[in-house]
């Protein structure tokens, strides 16, 4: 048998470059060569995964409007020149569709077109950055709570459950409220404040149930500090819950920006967006219904797109969906 093969199990040749994992493998004992065959799992999920999604036509759909709407966020100047905030005659108030100006003008004579093209950034930017925000927080503080256990869990736990109690929308009110600088990090920051409880509660049930797999007792055995397993075994097993609540909470953050706005203490008026475009238009919903329709269909386009995004990415991580 040749050298670099593990005795007994007739697992397969060693890729390249874990030749000096597998020497101790060998040393290690059935258990290691379970880590070894582990090892493997997560990158075997994930292209399964792949492999699930590309076969659902909600897939694709869901795909073509986060693209669609990331790049109109990225790049607004490639759909419309006219600049929605400059470009305003009152003579065109109420104004129907022109020439050059497909979804017709507001009360202030601004081009509808041009403000719903332009609002996307906002939205996304404000939903992005508090993604981002509480997957960072809400993750380190479950993970912790639940590879640690003990005194980091009780304390940890209780703090989720403070700020749980909490609705997410009445502490932004509050809290935007009393504040006087309102930009997308700020928005973020609050909405990011309140809304990690979920991922951290999420992340601690999932690290719970990880953390007791064959895998992790043979990264022990192999002297591994708690630690580095924790971050090289445990939360990469434990990823497919945190992905598939990111993607649906990225089109509540929107949401909750665009409620924000609606109500006067999200992003100030300065700044092109879909709540204030909405709040803006109950002046004038009666005889101008389209200043309305038009921002309010791309804020719901938006989280439709993602909250099908989320619910394909997971029926495509859970293997009894995929068995169903």
């Amino acid at each position: 048998m040749p050298e670099n093969r593990i005795d007994t199990t007739g697992a397969r040749k060693p890729r390249r470059g874990q030749e000096h994992f597998a020497a101790e493998i060998d040393e290690g004992g059935l258990g290691a060569v379970d880590a070894v065959r582990t090892s493997d799992v997560p990158s075997n999920m994930w292209r399964d995964a792949w492999r699930e999604m590309r076969r659902r036509p909600m897939f694709w759909v869901a795909a073509a409007i986060i693209v669609l709407v990331v790049t109109v966020a990225a790049f607004p100047s490639w759909f419309t020149s006219v600049d929605p905030r400059l470009d305003c005659e009152l003579s065109n108030s109420l104004q129907g569709p022109q020439a050059g100006h497909p979804f017709g003008f507001d009360f202030l004579g601004c081009d509808i077109y041009s403000r719903t093209i332009y609002g996307a950034r906002a939205s996304v930017v404000v939903g992005v950055l508090a993604t981002s925000m509480v997957v960072i927080l809400g993750t380190a503080i479950g993970s912790v709570a639940g590879y640690f256990a003990g005194w980091f869990d009780t304390v940890l736990s209780r703090l989720t459950d403070i700020f749980f109690a909490v609705p997410l929308v009445l502490a932004a009110i509050v809290i935007m409220s009393l504040t006087e600088t309102r930009t997308s990090f700020t928005v973020a920051i609050v909405l990011a404040a309140f809304g990690w409880t979920s991922i951290a509660r999420i992340t601690r049930g999932t690290v719970m149930s990880v953390k007791n797999n064959e895998f992790v007792t043979a990264a022990r055995s192999l002297g591994m500090g708690r630690g580095g397993i924790l971050v090289r075994h445990v939360l990469p097993n434990s990823a497919a819950p945190i992905i598939v609540y990111a993607t649906v909470a990225l089109g509540t953050f929107i949401v909750a920006e665009a409620t924000l706005s609606f109500l006067g203490i999200g992003l100030p008026p300065s700044v092109v967006s879909w709540g204030g475009d909405i709040a803006a238009a109950q002046r004038s919903i009666r005889v101008a219904p389209q200043i309305l329709f038009y921002p309010a269909g791309g804020l719901a386009l938006t989280v439709l797109g993602f909250i099908m995004m989320g619910d394909v990415v997971r029926d495509a991580l859970d293997p009894k969906a995929r068995k169903r």
